[in-house]
């Protein structure tokens, strides 16, 4: 990449592009609710507390470099947009990609066509792979293959918004990964259970007034 972003900037555009994807009816976001999208919990890696300011000048940055714009402006309330399609004329599937390895780091191939299923569908690997192989073929490479860590069957690739991955903090991110893989798919099960209770919940409450419509 001719230009490098830092973390807080990756995760700012990540954000941007998957509410783009995922809750368009709320694109483009707010500051507050870019700073909630930055900072949740579900699908990132790491998780941030990041503040209004630190996001602020990430968006300034960004939008510097004409990866991001203000949309709207002169509203009662100022909103933001990437504006990556206009840059560099992503597909959907590339923008898809792109952003879970923003948000979540380096990941397999299985991984992103697992993850990325929120935000487009992929037929099967195999579209993952061709879609990677072409941003690895851009001038200049926007994607890489990272060497197989040890204890591991499959490569995984990383974004290069952040420039040329360290290998000293890749091999780190790995091993937190293999110890920490257990608990997050217990977190993932805890966020299950409370959705599905608070769907049975909301069922209950149907029950009950419909039956009230007949007393």
């Amino acid at each position: 990449m001719d230009v490098t972003l830092n973390a807080v900037e990756v995760r700012v555009l990540g954000s941007l592009i998957e509410k783009e994807l995922t809750t368009p009816e709320y694109y483009p976001l707010s500051l507050n609710a870019l700073v909630n999208a930055c900072n949740q919990k579900s699908n990132r890696d790491p998780v941030t507390s990041l503040d209004e300011s630190q996001v602020t000048a990430a968006l300034d940055s960004l939008r510097f470099k004409q990866f991001a714009l203000l949309s709207g402006a002169g509203g009662r309330v100022s909103k933001y947009r990437h504006a990556l399609v206009e840059k560099f004329r992503f597909t959907p599937a590339e923008l898809a990609l792109l952003c879970e390895l923003m948000v979540r780091g380096p990941q397999t191939v299985g991984e992103l066509r697992t993850r990325g299923e929120r935000m487009h569908a992929f037929a099967d690997l195999a579209e993952v792979e061709a879609v990677l192989q072409d941003l690895m073929e851009r001038t200049p490479p926007l994607v890489t293959r990272l060497p197989v860590q040890p204890g591991r069957k499959e490569p995984r690739y990383c974004q290069l918004f952040a420039g040329e991955p360290d290998p000293t903090e890749l091999a780190a991110m790995a091993e937190g990964a293999r110890g920490g893989a257990g608990g997050e798919r217990i977190a993932e099960l805890e966020q299950e259970v409370a959705a599905l209770r608070e769907e049975v919940a909301a069922l209950r409450q149907t029950i009950i007034d419909f039956r009230k419509s007949f007393e």
